[in-house]
């Protein structure tokens, strides 16, 4: 059997990679003996691990390269070593060692040559531009990198990264993705490889560049995503998730402990754990392609794919109706005001219609920055309001409509105090919402074991997230209305002018209306509402019912009225001034705004056009 001999200055990658095939039979040789001139580099830990002998030396503590050249020849001819190997050995061969062994020593150099010689071959490969890299594995004579060829495998790489070049060449290999492939019972694989000197690989672990991270930072440049985009560790995880039947695949540090568990008690993995590893890297690989297919696409103008990554939160018992199955998933990316994201401190599993009801809560809350409180039932709010703190927002939420709320969702914009969950225990809800609970609050809370409680990320953020709406055979997409235009006293179109007080009613009526089913009309008073028409047929329809709400709390005069759309006919505001409104906020737009201007001047009633509709279909 030849006996060879390892010369490496770092990791030793290449050197375990050949005592690895050796020690399998892939290689009809045994490694006798490495040689290291950096003491204490990883090669030399390598070494020892493998019970292999290793002569590792300080250069500087020779007089010349000829004296611990002549110090290597001895140690080689001791060990018997018939061919040397250069595997990432940093030094120029003198005439001692070529003298000695001329003929018998082979290098691996990371570049196709005779271009770019030397111990920067990468380096000066990429600051020359080329498009094409590779590695060579040739004889050593006299000459810088100049002995015959052996062999090269060539790859494309069009960046300017020198480490990604330098993966690239480990990575790429056709060494690894034979070794990964190739099936061990299959004997022409088997032959293949023992003619070509490959190994088999039996596990791959691999963590891939952090694409997702690096887009998300501020600021971030194209040039910057392209060098996150992993070209290497997709490769070796699709070629290992095609061969489950022989190798372990891992992309996730999370299965390392159960993997090792296994591999201890039975010496290796079961089949039908490489297979569940395999569709995981599939999965892995095709979410990280989809999030890469995204931004550049993004970047080109190029709208005519989509691509969606959602991890499944949990099965539902059911859908809307006990015989509909359903699901929750959430993305991957983090959002404020994020029911997916949100913390359940309390309570029984979310159904899909508290889902529904949950998330229209949290759009609507999203809306104030002062202490607010809204009460929802069926994807429409039933009584909100703003205070002084959460108890007076929820308490006159609450009294806006004590009827509707009972077995509804409340949603707050500040932290659940004791007091607060105090006056909120007696009634029956199926979820509050809060940015946080105070310990006090949990403790009045919790004793109502099926009552949810959610502690829901409400920071401000400029990210507008999409809204995805399924069709059959399709999908609707479009940014979440998240923006809402001020109400200012300028909008007014009426001789009559709201004062300072119904102003600050007239915004907030503005941004609850945005909430509320088409066609839809809200009645507030002292920032509470009094009365919601919602999802009517028609306009004058969903006021009838706001207002009658509102008279049946006594609410008579000083009222104002927000309308999600423009009034087609004069008829909202006639019937807005017979019941106390005395200010109205809408879009405008109608070819009739003129009637409903001139309606609002002969009854004295101010409005207001802000020139932009939130429909809510």
């Amino acid at each position: 059997m030849k006996r060879i001999a390892v010369f490496a200055s770092g990791e030793g990658s290449n050197f375990e990679a050949i005592a690895a095939a050796c020690e399998r039979g892939a290689i009809a040789a045994e490694v006798a003996l490495v040689v290291c001139d950096r003491p204490g580099a990883r090669v030399t830990e390598r070494a020892a691990a493998r019970g292999i002998a290793c002569f590792a030396f300080a250069p500087k503590e020779y007089a010349s390269k000829a004296d611990y050249e002549c110090e290597i020849v001895a140690r080689l001819d001791a060990a018997g070593v018939d061919l040397v190997c250069l595997a990432g050995y940093m030094r120029i061969l003198s005439e001692v060692l070529l003298g000695a062994y001329g003929g018998r020593i082979v290098n691996i150099h990371p570049s196709l040559l005779p271009a770019f010689k030397g111990a920067h071959a990468i380096e000066e490969a990429v600051a020359y531009g080329v498009k094409v890299y590779g590695v060579t594995i040739h004889w050593v004579d006299a000459t810088l990198d100049g002995g015959r060829i052996i062999a090269q495998r060539a790859f494309a790489y069009d960046g300017d990264d020198v480490r990604e070049v330098e993966r690239r060449v480990k990575t790429l290999h056709p060494a690894v993705h034979g070794g990964l492939l190739a099936r061990r019972d299959v004997e022409e694989h088997v032959e293949a490889l023992r003619a070509n000197g490959i190994e088999f690989i039996d596990l791959v672990c691999v963590n891939l560049y952090p694409f997702r991270q690096t887009i998300a930072k501020e600021g971030v440049t194209l040039a910057e995503a392209i060098e996150n985009i992993d070209i290497g560790g997709p490769s070796m995880l699709r070629s290992a998730a095609k061969n489950f039947r022989d190798v372990t695949v891992v992309c996730d540090p999370a299965d390392y402990a159960a993997i090792l568990d296994e591999m201890r008690a039975e010496g290796n993995t079961s089949v039908e754990t490489r297979l569940r590893l395999s569709a995981k890297a599939y999965t892995h690989t095709a979410e990280y392609d989809s999030m890469i297919a995204t931004y550049m696409r993004a970047q080109a103008g190029l709208p005519e794919k989509l691509f969606l990554d959602f991890d499944l939160v949990q099965s539902l018992r059911y859908g809307e109706n006990p015989h509909q199955t359903a699901k929750f998933y959430r993305s991957a990316e983090e959002f404020p005001f994020s029911l997916a994201h949100a913390r359940q401190l309390n309570g029984k599993e979310l159904s899909y219609n508290n889902i529904q009801d949950a998330n229209a809560a949290l759009n609507i809350v999203r809306e104030f920055d002062e202490p607010f409180c809204v009460g929802l039932k069926h994807m429409n709010p039933c009584g909100a309001a703003v205070g002084r703190d959460v108890v007076e927002a929820w308490t006159k939420a609450y009294e806006a409509d004590k009827v509707s709320i009972f077995g509804g969702i409340v949603a707050v914009n500040r932290e659940v105090t004791r007091e607060a969950a105090e006056r909120m225990k007696p009634i029956f809800l199926e979820i509050i919402m809060a940015p946080k609970f105070s310990e006090g609050a949990l403790e009045v809370l919790c004793t109502k074991k099926n009552l949810r409680l959610l502690e829901v990320d409400m920071t401000r953020s400029d990210v507008h997230p999409m809204q995805y709406v399924s069709v059959n055979g399709g999908l609707l997409a479009q940014e979440l209305d998240v923006e809402t235009k001020r109400i200012e006293a300028s909008m007014t179109v009426t001789k009559a002018r709201p004062d300072a007080a119904q102003l600050r009613d007239l915004e907030f009526a503005w941004r609850i209306v945005k909430h509320v089913k088409s066609n839809a009309i809200v009645v507030v008073k002292g920032g509470q509402t009094l009365g919601v028409g919602a999802g009517q047929m028609n306009r004058i329809g969903s006021a009838e019912i706001a207002l009658k709400e509102a008279q049946a709390k006594g609410a008579t005069e000083g009222l104002v009225m927000a309308s999600d759309g423009f009034f087609p006919f004069d008829d909202c505001v006639t019937l807005a001034a017979a019941n106390g409104v005395a200010a109205i906020v809408q879009p405008g737009g109608s070819v009739r705004d003129e009637d409903s201007i001139r309606k609002a001047d002969e009854t004295g009633v101010a409005m207001l056009f802000t020139g932009m509709r939130h429909f809510k279909h």
